[in-house]
């Protein structure tokens, strides 16, 4: 199982967050929109990928999608279900 430290620091170095900690991002926090990470959609293309490579988790199905991209924790609990 992933922790959410360790999902946020595969975050910070693969969508290159330079300028934020772990400890800056919170478990509810947003990953697309001004109120969150501010991620665009080429983070998103980026984030797909990242996942793929570093946890073998494949998001084919745009079914549940903003769902699932709603927030790190959502994002990590659909990583720890598929794992």
């Amino acid at each position: 199982m992933i922790t959410s430290d360790a999902f946020k620091q595969v975050l910070i170095d693969g969508l290159n967050l330079e300028d934020m900690s772990i400890d800056e991002i919170s478990d509810e926090e947003e990953l697309f929109g001004d109120d969150g990470l501010g991620l665009d959609s080429v983070d998103s293309i980026e984030l797909v990928l990242m996942i793929e490579k570093e946890y073998g988790v494949k998001i084919t199905s745009i079914e549940g999608y903003q769902d699932i991209f709603a927030s790190v924790k959502n994002l990590l609990a659909y990583i720890n279900d598929k794992i």
